[in-house]
């Protein structure tokens, strides 16, 4: 999770073929459904959305990588991933709504930002500590 424009459609590009996962990326899933509605109801209902649609994964022995952006506690929460990587490397974008309500999560298991470059060795390496 992260802003727009933080990177986490080009780390999920990355990680899906190494990780051999279901790529859910919510722009895809909104589109999908003709959702397009940014309030906190629709942003909550995306991450119902979201859940559910990885949940169906998990429950057929699959891994999903979901990128989104997931701006709230509450989303996050509805949401409930097994590991979060939070893509910190911008500190604005160009969706100032987005960027307005967007809050730095309390709890995540890897950060990335401008001043850490990662690997996907390492991440990889943390996920499989925790699953």
């Amino acid at each position: 999770m992260g802003l727009p424009g933080s990177g986490k459609t080009t780390l999920a590009s990355k990680l899906v073929p190494i990780m051999k996962a279901k790529w859910l990326n919510a722009d895809k899933i909104r589109s999908e459904a003709n959702d397009w509605d940014f309030s906190n109801e629709g942003r909550i209902r995306q991450s119902k959305r979201m859940r559910n649609l990885s949940d169906f994964e998990s429950k057929n022995n699959r891994v999903s990588i979901c990128d989104f952006i997931c701006p709230t506690e509450e989303t996050r929460q509805i949401f409930k991933p097994d590991f979060l990587i939070w893509m910190n490397s911008v500190s604005s974008s160009n969706f100032h709504d987005t960027d307005s309500i967007f809050q730095e999560p309390k709890i995540y298991d890897y950060k990335i930002d401008s001043k850490n470059e990662y690997s996907l060795r390492d991440i990889i390496l943390k996920i499989n500590e925790k699953i």
